[in-house]
């Protein structure tokens, strides 16, 4: 139960969609993460393709660069020459010549791709130092711009700094490609730093006379073999991880040979710079210079065929990345296309049920009671279409049966509908005519009845006493239709009787009326009733007892003429009649509720009597039609004959009722006298 209630809303909002609706929340419920989750999987291998592209544009800048420093490194080797000669200026001049393209190169570089690796700054600072030192070429002496080379040295250090820094190229996620850009970004580049500085301290005492070594030589060689040394086993180990963790297998064929001819020389330089530091020897400093020269060209090309093979590194991760973002979106694409024909066969599927149901439904509405729903399903609506088969064959046998009573109820209803006719034509006969109302002399009498039924339960009648007096009566049964109408013709019937009995007390007169419809209600086992007034006219005065609805009084007005003057209207008095009675067969004796009133009439004056049938008749706005708005017609319509008010009346009625529905019986009696 508790499961059924926490699924509750989600069955709330499902049940008020409809079926093409719900399809489309389900399918955005479903399809709206799926998606979410392949665009964090493509931006996720999007962004490591991006990461290793950031690192192809490192070594992009990094391969101008690195030409920059043998340049710089050749160009300080000769301004440090003790014995500087015009051929050592003209070379001098030709490496600053190339020193200045490359930088040009470089700065075409440094406009593409040095935003994004924040270098331009650097490179600013790099170009401005070279411009310094061209500029004072002529005026500098040869330590000086010695000095100021070495200012650039760490400049383009710095400049390199920053290439790996913002290339990702320091945060390489795999180990070959990690320790191949620790190799050129690090270890080479320190490697030829060191080489450089043997070169000058090599050609510094192989060039001057005094061969001894001074003990500021001595500590540098001393501090320069150290490092030379522990470089060159760093380099070795680092490729040894690098191969050794290359899952493509290209590294150790392609650069093992350079490395270990690298590695092996300068261990041999290191051997011979140790013998130096032992023996204090110098002769074989300019071999030394040699071998360092030698060995600076060979860690430049194991540099370059280093950065070659990083790139095909990179490129082929780039590529696996290519591949696997391919791969997840055409997986992802694939399912999706799989669900959505899925949700479409499901969709298809319910709706070709639904619009058979629907269809089967209408037929059946439309009368072909045979019609069955047949279905290849294997699921629950399967079973509704079952039970839809199952109902159909249910409704066909009921309609069967029905149409079996329908034939019988339609014989019925012809002979009840004779026998209503005959009712309706006794009422009508029963009814005062025309001619009898004519002949009564003092007053002018028009009366109406319609019944909202084939039989009516409203009731008036107009009797003359052999001594001249006037009986007037007007009742309401309860309820329309044959019963109401069978108990009016009784009352009519009874007090018929009790006129020719010449029964003129009016509180005996109702009180015998009363007790023979109330042993004839208690035969008949009904709990019909009726409002009754009951109005003596003599000689101009009228006595009036029984309960109905307000009696109303009109007199002429004394202060104007209704036929001359538009603007005068007659006098209207409403009589509660509620004390004078109590409605008839709802008690076995009433003589104690009977009350009377007497009224005179003077010529012109009258009495308008109705049942609620018409001031409770209804509009299409559901207004009644009141007792004011009759008592408005009554006084505006006075001065006409009582058949004219009595059809204006009606008349406003009617209009008021439009084409709403007749809900009860509307009777009327205008009596005016003479």
């Amino acid at each position: 139960m508790k499961i059924i209630n926490f699924f509750q809303p989600a069955i709330s909002l499902i049940n008020k969609l409809k079926y093409p609706q719900k399809f489309l929340l389900i399918s955005c419920i479903f399809i709206i993460p799926l998606s979410l989750m392949m665009y964090l999987l493509v931006s996720e291998v999007q962004s490591l393709i991006d990461f290793a592209a950031q690192e192809k544009l490192g070594n992009i800048y990094l391969r101008p660069l690195r030409q920059l420093y043998p340049k710089v490194y050749q160009a300080q080797l000769l301004m440090a020459k003790p014995n500087f000669s015009p051929e050592d200026q003209t070379q001098l001049e030709k490496i600053t010549a190339e020193i200045t393209d490359q930088i040009k190169i470089l700065n075409e570089i440094d406009k593409t791709i040095g935003k994004k690796l924040l270098t331009t700054e650097l490179f600013q600072d790099i170009k401005d130092s070279w411009r310094t030192l061209q500029d004072n070429q002529k005026f500098w002496s040869l330590p000086t711009k010695k000095v100021y080379s070495y200012i650039i040295l760490e400049q383009i250090n710095q400049l390199r700094f920053q290439v790996g820094d913002q290339s990702n190229l320091i945060l390489d996620p795999d180990l070959d490609t990690y320790y191949l850009m620790d190799a050129t970004l690090l270890k080479l580049p320190e490697i030829s730093k060191i080489l450089a500085d043997i070169r000058l301290i090599s050609q510094d005492i192989s060039q001057r006379q005094q061969q001894e070594l001074t003990q500021k030589e001595y500590w540098e060689i001393t501090t320069i073999s150290g490092l030379l040394n522990d470089y060159n086993e760093k380099l070795k180990r680092t490729f040894e991880v690098s191969f050794n963790h290359n899952s493509v297998g290209n590294l150790r064929p392609k650069l093992t040979e350079d490395l270990n001819l690298l590695t092996d020389n300068i261990k041999n330089l290191n051997n011979g710079l140790s013998d130096v530091i032992r023996t204090g020897d110098t002769t074989q400093m300019q071999q030394y210079f040699t071998d360092a020269e030698i060995n600076i060209e060979q860690s430049w090309i194991l540099w370059d065929k280093t950065i070659d093979e990083l790139d095909v590194l990179l490129q082929h991760r780039i590529d696996g990345f290519l591949h696997r973002q391919i791969f997840l979106s055409i997986l992802v694409l694939i399912t999706l296309l799989m669900v959505i024909y899925l949700f479409i066969g499901f969709y298809q599927s319910v709706m070709q049920t639904v619009n058979g149901l629907s269809s089967a439904s209408q037929k059946m509405i439309a009368g072909e009671m045979n019609e069955t729903l047949h279905l290849d399903n294997q699921d629950e609506l399967a079973e509704v279409a079952k039970s839809f088969n199952n109902l159909a064959i249910a409704l066909v046998t009921a309609n069967q049966e029905i149409t079996s009573l329908n034939q019988q109820l339609t014989s019925e209803n012809v002979r009840m509908s004779a026998e209503l006719q005959v009712t309706r034509q006794l009422q009508k006969m029963i009814l005062p005519n025309e001619g009898e109302l004519s002949e009564i002399a003092d007053l002018d009498i028009a009366g109406y009845m319609e019944p909202a039924d084939e039989v009516g339960g409203d009731y008036y009648d107009v009797l003359q006493h052999s001594n001249g007096m006037i009986k007037i009566g007007i009742g309401d049964v309860t309820g329309h239709g044959l019963e109401s109408g069978v108990l009016m013709l009784m009352v009519q019937t009874a007090v018929r009787t009790l006129i020719t009995s010449n029964e003129t007390d009016p509180i005996i007169f109702l009180t015998t009326l009363n007790r023979v419809i109330y042993d004839n209600v208690q035969r008949m086992k009904s709990d019909k009733n009726l409002t009754f007034s009951l109005i003596d006219y003599y000689n101009g005065f009228l006595s009036i007892c029984g309960q109905h609805e307000e009696l109303i009084v009109v007199r002429l007005p004394l202060e104007c003429d209704l036929k001359s003057d538009p603007e005068c209207y007659a006098d209207v008095e409403r009589i509660d009649t509620i004390d004078l009675g109590f409605p008839i067969g709802l008690e076995a004796d009433i003589t104690d509720f009977i009350g009377s009133i007497n009224i005179k009439l003077n010529p012109g004056d009258g009495v308008v009597l109705y049942t609620d049938g018409i001031t409770e008749a209804e509009n299409n706005q559901g207004q009644f039609y009141s007792l004011e708005r009759l008592c408005e017609v009554i006084k505006k319509n006075w001065h006409l004959t009582a058949t004219e008010i009595r059809q204006a009346v009606i008349y406003d009625v009617r209009s008021h009722i439009g084409k709403h529905k007749v809900y009860d019986d509307i009777t009327l009696i205008v009596l005016k006298q003479r």
